[in-house]
């Protein structure tokens, strides 16, 4: 995956830098989403110089090239993952409870959008907030 991502940075005229590389290791090694926090957290133990300016910076940047993926999880919070497989979140609003949704679920509903708008919707990762079956017996 690395190889892949030095490749295409190098094709667009970039170069990987400590950072990112270390950025993009810390998120595949977590196999969940984490929020700049923790990913600077991290950082600290194994780059202490690394700032946490640093770590937005490198997270926004990831994310613009498309190697990362940026979601909203309520409250204004923003939580990162390594991008790979399109897919979507369900977040109960009582306990915070998060499930993953495959893409192909919503793919029907993109294509109405396109035929309906004329947008192309780029934005494959969307969060969806409710109760979860647990919390509406509560």
């Amino acid at each position: 995956m690395f190889d892949q991502i030095i490749e295409t940075l190098h094709q667009r005229g970039f170069r990987m830098t400590p950072q990112r590389l270390l950025v993009l290791q810390i998120l595949q090694d977590a196999g969940r989403h984490l929020t700049p926090q923790e990913i600077f957290g991290q950082t600290q133990r194994i780059l202490p110089a690394m700032t946490e300016a640093t770590v937005y910076r490198t997270l926004s940047f990831l994310t613009e090239q498309g190697f990362i993926l940026a979601a909203h999880i309520g409250n204004g919070q923003l939580v990162y993952e390594i991008a790979g497989h399109n897919h979507h979140h369900l977040i109960c609003r009582a306990c915070g409870a998060t499930q993953q949704i495959d893409h192909q679920f919503l793919e029907s509903l993109y294509q109405q959008f396109r035929s309906k708008t004329g947008y192309q919707i780029d934005s494959l990762h969307v969060t969806f907030f409710g109760l979860c079956p647990d919390c509406q017996k509560n």
